[in-house]
């Protein structure tokens, strides 16, 4: 059980590191790198989600295209400013789950956390899909094979990520960068020019334009502004993931934070304005960001590095999700929501075991989805929606309760954050209902009655050992260890000699079997016991069965129920082979015999190890 540490973290302490430590974090621009992809990537699919809903009004309705990207874009930057300032107020990380859990209490910040968990594992499984799908749009041989494609995709990421966040940004610095430049440079180049200067692209694909063009109304609006806002997912992931950056960990992340908010807002900005510059029109099997590419930068070999860098971008998003949610769960473990197991971290920094229980579920996910992102889609985003809305919500109440100089400005912001995040994902979740996100709606509550449970579980496990409670002083009990035997060797000898310095009282026991064989093999070994003269009892267990863990079983029941005072240990030796192949050879009697003396009784085990040279 871990003490809580909100009060530290509301005070902007910073915890002790070590420089051993500090050599696995991030600094600012590898913090760009491992935690902004999928935020970058997004810019590969927002624009293009605002394009195909205001497709339904004709090419007139493309013309609002700009208006909404600006709407996103200032949005974006109220999310940027909120997501700064949680930074600073919970350096611990957990972002939208800190915040509601100190202004909103307990259930609401679960409610987050579920949010944020399903956001990041959809987050995965969609980015691996679309990298892949844009790879298989390629190579159209590879599609039969894609499931396999998106597993393999799936197995490097986890495995970059088991080596060290650190590592991880190390390898993704260079397709961050190709992209972000490729990128900025098509939108350079598009500006300058007053033509496409390559249609090549799209020729031969039929337009998606509705044929019976709706009109354009605020509904309409709205829904271009929802589904543009997918752009948006991955802002938070810099805040979930403070710990994981060097002192001064907040500053270095709000850095990462501005940087990414205004390298999304540019690429967003400069994507719609060429979209209307440029008169596209979304057609079938192409993207509109691979029409931007060609009509900017012709069909050439500028236009395959912006293809390449967004397919590897895309796979490679997925590694926002492996920055942000390992820390978010080790958070929840801290807090006894998760098994404590998600709290602990290897030598390079890693929160190992939620990384591997992310890669898991992502692969089931994927498995589900036959590889196929449209599947996976609908249920994207709805997640980061409701964490946006409940944070905004949640940072109101911190500057009321603060009022620091000019809260009554900050809390507005922030209010009118929550406003349109909040409406965003109302009609999400409501246009998207029929094509998966009931899923989403009915996961939410019950992760949130999973947490609820593990929770109760910690409870009354604290209440068993009496945590926060002084305990009675320790007292010197009567010592009897059991050790089990079948043969006489250095290692019975190595194991009593451990016993009778462990110990009060030491005895030996051997069970014998059923049948003429086992008979045989007692009686020698009690002969040889006997030459031998150790100076400890050898007890004789018979067994009715084969069974080998039973009748030691109840033996030690027997010695408790007749000495309920005595301290029972059960020492058993184990031979520990010099290759780890070797211990196929073992016949595994001590595991055995440990598994059901743990399951069956309140004895304590020792399990002696005796090591085997070359």
């Amino acid at each position: 059980m871990v003490a809580n540490t909100d009060e530290r973290a509301g005070a902007g302490e910073e915890p002790p590191d070590t420089g051993a430590e500090d050599r696995h974090r991030l600094t600012a621009t590898q913090g760009l790198a491992a935690l902004s992809l999928d935020a970058m990537a997004s810019v590969a699919y927002g624009p293009e989600s605002i394009v195909l809903v205001l497709a339904a009004a004709g090419a007139y309705g493309l013309g609002f295209t700009l208006p909404v990207t600006v709407a996103i874009a200032a949005l974006l930057a109220v999310l940027v400013a909120s997501y700064r300032q949680v930074i600073a107020a919970f350096p611990d990380g957990g972002g939208s789950y800190a915040v509601a859990k100190r202004h909103l209490g307990r259930r609401t910040s679960l409610v987050t956390a579920a949010s944020l968990v399903l956001d990041y594992v959809l987050n995965v499984a969609v980015s691996v899909t679309a990298g892949v799908a844009a790879l298989t749009s390629a190579f159209p041989s590879l599609y039969a094979d894609r499931l396999w494609i998106c597993l393999a995709v799936l197995a490097l990421v986890t495995g970059v990520n088991l080596r060290g966040i650190v590592e991880s940004a190390k390898w993704f610095m260079v397709p961050t960068a190709v992209f972000i430049g490729s990128i900025l440079t098509m939108i350079v180049a598009g500006l300058l020019r007053d033509a496409p200067a390559s249609t090549e692209a799209a020729a031969g694909h039929a337009s998606a334009l509705a044929g019976n063009a709706t009109a354009v109304g605020a509904l309409l609006l709205l829904k271009a502004f929802a589904a543009g806002c997918s752009a948006l997912t991955g802002v938070e992931a810099v805040a979930n993931a403070v710990p994981s950056f060097r002192a001064p960990a907040p500053r270095r992340a709000q850095r990462t934070e501005v940087a990414l908010g205004a390298l999304l807002g540019a690429m967003l900005i400069g994507l719609s304005v060429l979209i209307g510059r440029f008169h596209l029109q979304p057609v079938e099997g192409v993207t509109v960001l691979a029409q931007l590419a060609d009509a900017s930068l012709g069909h050439n070999w500028a236009f395959y590095v912006v293809q390449f860098a967004t397919v590897v971008l895309l796979a490679l998003a997925a590694n926002t999700s492996f920055g942000g949610l390992p820390v978010l769960m080790g958070l929840l473990a801290r807090d006894n929501y998760l098994p404590h197991v998600f709290g602990l971290k290897a030598d390079r920094q890693v929160h190992r075991h939620g990384v591997l229980a992310l890669a898991a579920v992502s692969a089931l996910l994927l498995v589900f989805s036959g590889g196929d992102v449209n599947t996976l889609v609908p249920l994207f985003a709805i997640g980061v929606f409701v964490g946006f809305t409940i944070c905004q919500v949640g940072m109101v109440r911190h500057w009321r309760q603060e009022r620091s100089p000019k809260w009554r400005g900050k809390a507005l912001i922030n209010g009118f954050g929550a406003v349109l995040t909040g409406v965003s994902a109302v009609v999400v979740t409501a246009t998207k209902f029929a094509e998966g996100a009931w899923l989403i709606v009915l996961a939410l509550p019950l992760m949130v009655a999973v947490f609820e449970a593990v929770h109760r579980a910690y409870g009354r496990i604290g209440d068993r050992l009496g945590l926060g409670r002084v305990p009675e002083p320790p007292r010197r009990c009567h010592s009897l260890v059991v050790v089990p035997v079948s043969s006489l060797s250095r290692l019975t000898s190595k194991a009593l000699t451990a016993a009778v310095s462990l110990g009060d009282e030491v005895v030996a026991v051997t069970v014998a079997q059923p049948d003429a064989e086992g008979r045989r093999a007692a009686e020698s070994l009690r002969r040889d016991w006997e030459l031998w003269n150790p100076g400890v009892d050898l007890v004789e267990l018979p067994a009715p069965t084969r069974a080998l863990g039973g009748p030691i079983v109840s033996y030690v029941r027997d010695l408790t129920d007749r000495h309920p005072d005595n301290r029972v240990t059960v020492l058993i030796p184990e031979v520990e082979p010099a290759h780890v192949w070797q211990r196929l050879l073992q016949n595994q009697r001590g595991a055995v015999v440990a598994h059901a003396v743990r399951r069956d009784t309140d004895a304590v085990i020792c399990r002696l190890r005796f090591r085997v040279g070359e």
